[in-house]
């Protein structure tokens, strides 16, 4: 994930940080987090950004590598090890795998308001807010995981969803495991690893480490946006302070960047969309300097190539 999966939240009602054709049919029991990644293809780590005409485009490499268009039409843009994700204006889902020139594949054409991609994990939210997970290969069958659903997070062997109530759930294991109630008064979930992480509606961002019955830890305050990669931490507040931690839950902040739109995390980068439109990607350290990829941008994503 993820990142994190991401796109500018407004653009996809709340594609936060925000995810089927037909066949809707159930699948067979779900693999360990251990067997999904195994599965999960490597790839260089890339870098997406969806510009404000809609085109999406993907590098792949270094900071400076050249730009690849992707597809055009696009208000959604999810990349995950050797996968590339988008969401079309007319609500089609659709995965390529490889590299960044094969052939697409759709997923789903069912009005679909948020794609989401994790390992060999794919997932969606469609119109009627029922979200649906497949794994394995592009064409696997989809199996139903929940309905009211809002926001749907990938990471490892665990699925989220954050319904319409407030009501963050998590899961672990296969696709048919049991539901844990995480939290209740949620306007963001994020994944990632043992991490589970929700902004509350009152701006407070929470995160916990281990099973899903840990503890939780506050965060931060006033937040927009929160993000979970590894062992990294990122909010937006709300002035738009772009805010990183590294290590454990209680490590200090460092500000990264101001006028923040939307943050994004991968492996050791870390990715930046400003208020101009900007997108600034750094790699490395919290304290290495930025790299300005593209402009005119409404949408960023990284993936470490492993995610």
């Amino acid at each position: 994930m993820t990142t994190r999966s991401a796109a500018r939240p407004g653009l996809v009602l709340l594609a936060a940080a925000l995810a089927c054709t037909a066949g809707l049919l159930p699948a067979g029991p779900g693999a360990t987090a251990a067997s999904a990644q195994s599965r999960a293809a490597v790839a260089p780590p890339r870098i997406g950004v969806l510009k404000a005409g809609g085109d999406a485009l993907v590098k792949e490499g270094g900071l400076s590598a050249s730009w690849v268009l992707e597809h055009g039409g696009v208000v959604q843009i999810a990349l995950a090890g050797d996968r590339i994700g988008v969401l079309t204006g007319d609500g089609r889902a659709w995965v390529k795998q490889g590299g960044l020139s094969t052939n697409w594949v759709l997923e789903h054409d069912g009005g679909v308001k948020q794609l989401a991609l994790a390992g060999d994990r794919i997932g969606v939210i469609t119109g009627d807010g029922r979200a649906w997970v497949k794994q394995g290969g592009l064409s696997a069958s989809w199996v139903l995981e929940h309905d009211g659903v809002k926001q749907l997070a990938l990471s490892g062997d665990r699925i989220g969803v954050l319904r319409t109530d407030g009501r963050a759930w998590v899961k672990e294991g296969g696709l048919s495991a049991s539901w844990v109630l995480e939290h209740d008064g949620v306007k963001q979930l994020a994944l990632a690893g043992d991490r589970i992480g929700v902004v509350r509606a009152d701006g407070v961002a929470l995160v916990k480490a281990g099973g899903l019955s840990a503890t939780w830890v506050t965060e931060n305050t006033a937040v927009k946006q929160l993000v979970l990669a590894g062992d990294r931490i990122g909010v937006v507040r709300g002035g738009g302070a772009a805010l990183v931690k590294e290590g454990g839950l209680s490590a200090t902040w460092v500000t990264e960047n101001v006028d923040v739109l939307e943050l994004a995390l991968a492996g050791k980068r870390i990715g930046v969309l400003r208020v101009t439109g900007e997108a600034l990607v750094k790699e490395g350290g919290l304290s290495d300097a930025w790299v300005t990829e593209n402009a005119g941008v409404v949408g960023i994503a990284l993936s470490s190539g492993t995610d």
